[in-house]
C-alpha cells in the first residue's frame, strides 16, 4: 500500500458561537480541498457538544468528522490552514490502521431515537 493510499479522520471542532453559515464554509472548504488534492471518502456531523475540557475558554463545540485519503502535502496544507482558520477551536488528522471499525453514528437527532428504542424494549419484555 502506497503513502498516499492510507485512511485519515480529520477531526474538527468548531466554535458554536460562529454564525452556521461560516462554520460550514470552513467544512465545505476543507472538503473542495480534499477533493483537489486527493480522495473524499465521507463526513460526519456530531453536532454540538460538551467539550471534556476548556478549549480556548469554550466548554461546548460544534464536531465534525472528515475521511479521506492524500498524500503528504494535503495533511500539511489541511494543518496549515486549520491553524489560521477564524473559528476552529481544534483539529486534529490521524492516519487510520487497516481494520479500523467504522465511526459511531453520534449525530443529534440519532441519539433519541437509540435511547426510545432501548426505553421501548425493556416495555414490551
Amino acid at each position: 500500500m502506497a503513502s498516499g493510499q492510507h485512511i485519515y479522520d480529520l477531526t474538527l471542532l468548531l466554535d458554536p458561537a460562529v454564525e452556521a453559515e461560516r462554520r460550514e464554509q470552513i467544512v465545505a472548504d476543507v472538503a473542495d480541498l480534499i477533493d483537489r488534492t486527493g480522495e473524499f471518502i465521507g463526513r460526519h456531523d456530531w453536532g454540538s457538544r460538551q467539550t471534556a475540557y476548556e478549549v480556548r475558554k469554550k466548554t461546548e463545540a460544534d464536531y465534525h468528522l472528515i475521511q479521506f485519503r492524500g498524500q503528504n502535502e494535503l495533511l500539511q496544507q489541511l494543518d496549515h490552514n486549520l491553524k489560521i482558520t477564524d473559528g476552529v477551536l481544534r483539529h486534529r488528522i490521524i492516519k487510520l490502521r487497516p481494520g479500523t471499525p467504522d465511526p459511531p453514528d453520534l449525530r443529534p437527532s440519532a441519539q433519541p431515537a437509540v435511547e426510545a428504542a432501548a426505553e421501548a424494549e425493556p416495555a414490551e419484555a
